[in-house]
């Protein structure tokens, strides 16, 4: 980590390479990022207490601290420790909806109540988070168990390309469902981390 920043991201190991990338094309060199394992979706109620270890082994080092995260299924918990040690995070209840937007998710959810979301880095280990994560691999009559109810695969795409689109695509064949896509971007998590960047600079100046 750069000796010169001062601000701190504490993100979920599945944003980390979007996060990088965003602080590399906007020269935040006073922003330094640490992660937590992305595994934890499968173990949300340990987020909130793993967040707060990261926080209070940091706070000595950095003045600024922000959490890349949204609720992720912590039902609350990830906001009363936040609200605790005084830190914001991303909005939303999980990265589906700060990619595609809170208004935009809102909508595709009230349009299709059986959808499953994919993100470029759950594309990325759908065999090792899904397949693998759930037991599928090895117990395929688990499939109609957790995927029973869904209907469409929707893959949020932060990076649109064929090779993804192909990836979601052979997705959705594996799991009985049928397919859409949506280029997203960064979404909302660029527009916060933008601005808790110039709540920074301006604090400096």
């Amino acid at each position: 980590m750069a000796a010169a920043a001062n601000t701190l991201v504490i993100a979920c190991g599945a944003l980390a390479r979007e996060i990088i990338a965003l602080r590399q094309a906007n020269a935040w060199t006073h922003m330094d990022v640490t992660c937590l394992p992305a595994e934890l979706h499968n173990r949300p109620e340990k987020i909130p207490g793993l967040v707060r270890e990261k926080i209070h082994i940091f706070r000595a080092r950095y003045p600024h601290i922000f959490v890349a995260y949204a609720d992720c299924g912590t039902g609350g918990l990830l906001d009363t420790v936040l609200q605790e040690e005084g830190v914001e995070r991303l909005p939303g209840a999980h990265c589906y909806e700060f990619y595609a937007g809170s208004a935009a998710f809102t909508q595709m959810a009230d349009a299709e109540l059986g959808t499953f979301y994919l993100t470029d880095f759950l594309l990325r280990h759908f065999e090792r988070l899904i397949m693998h994560g759930l037991g599928i691999d090895k117990h395929p009559q688990l499939l109609p168990v957790y995927f029973g109810n869904y209907t469409t695969l929707m893959y949020l795409c932060q990076k649109e390309s064929p090779e993804g689109i192909a990836q979601g695509q052979a997705a959705a064949q594996r799991l009985g469902l049928a397919f859409a896509y949506r280029v997203t971007g960064y979404g909302e998590m660029e527009t916060e981390l933008r601005t808790a960047s110039e709540k920074v600079i301006q604090w400096q100046n």
